[in-house]
């Protein structure tokens, strides 16, 4: 990756990593179903301006399915239980693992040997923060939030398989998250009837203030047209196991700005787990040593790979 993509992925895991505070603050007393359908009828707007991606239809129904659909109605619903924010964003992060595995099998993507370490480094980060919270959280509402990190890091793969969606003149990669979340209102808003039924949808509509109307503008705003704009991009001119890895920063941010604003503060394990998390990042993206005869390759470069066409 080079500088101004590892910058793109640091900023993108910031703003995933206060969403979930955001998320808890504006959700109370709306269903997580009916919120999900609410978030992603106001990116869908945005197909009105944003042209189709130059990609199948297959490729903008599965990324609605599994990265839209698939990830946050199970991340709502696990958040509505009783997963607190910086709890839900740490389980999140095992779509790294996930995406790496499911792109091997499916691309052929082998990650090389310092990533293989940064993620495993990673993997004990978030190890170390779960010891460090407890045993507390709702069992249902953390394997709700473990089968949402499975279904977004299906959703990565499919993205990184369609490679380069649109050109620079189309708006690249944020054609594919706007045309993609046209996927997900009608089918949450069905899922939410059924589940949640139409007396909760009610009563959301009801408690529909201030809080929730800011709440979704950030969502649909900055971590779903910015955010997903700017990962796609970066999974389609980059290998998956060198974009993923930085998402690791999200449940640090979380923590922290859950410890500022609603008081739960980290204790020294979380410190620790989260110090671990950072440093996996960075080994997963040091530069790969150089071979024998072969020119310096400087930090934040990446070793050519083949390209996977679009479907």
């Amino acid at each position: 990756m080079t500088r101004r993509d590892m910058l793109l992925a640091a900023a993108v895991a910031t703003l995933w990593g206060f969403n979930f505070v955001v998320i808890d603050w504006g959700m109370a007393g709306i269903p997580p179903l009916f919120f999900v359908a609410v978030r992603f009828g106001v990116v869908a707007l945005a197909a009105l301006i944003v042209p189709r991606p130059l990609a199948s239809w297959k490729t903008v129904v599965g990324v609605g399915l599994f990265m839209c659909l698939g990830q946050f109605g199970l991340l709502y619903t696990s958040m509505a239980l009783g997963l607190q924010p910086g709890i839900a964003a740490l389980l999140l992060q095992a779509q790294v693992v996930l995406t790496i595995v499911v792109a091997a099998l499916a691309l052929r993507e082998r990650p090389t040997r310092l990533q293989t370490i940064g993620v495993l480094v990673g993997t004990v980060g978030l190890g170390v923060v779960a010891f460090g919270r407890g045993g507390d959280a709702p069992a249902l509402a953390v394997v709700l939030c473990l089968l949402a990190a499975f279904s977004w890091a299906i959703g990565n793969v499919i993205s990184r398989k369609a490679g380069v969606v649109a050109p620079p003149r189309r708006l690249g990669a944020l054609s594919l998250t706007v045309w993609s979340s046209l996927v997900v209102p009608l089918p949450a808003l069905g899922l939410s009837m059924m589940i949640e039924g139409p007396d909760a949808i009610a009563a959301g509509i009801a408690a529909f203030g201030w809080r929730p109307v800011v709440s979704t503008l950030y969502t649909a705003g900055l971590c779903t047209l910015v955010g997903y704009a700017i990962f796609n991009a970066l999974l389609a001119r980059n290998r998956s196991a060198s974009v993923v890895p930085w998402v690791l920063l999200a449940p640090v941010v979380a923590m922290v700005s859950a410890a500022l604003l609603l008081g739960q503060v980290p204790n020294l394990w979380e410190t620790i787990g989260g110090l671990v998390l950072v440093a996996g990042v960075f080994i997963a993206n040091a530069p790969a040593p150089r071979r024998r005869g072969s020119p310096p390759l400087k930090w934040g470069t990446s070793v050519p790979h083949r390209r996977v066409p679009a479907a």
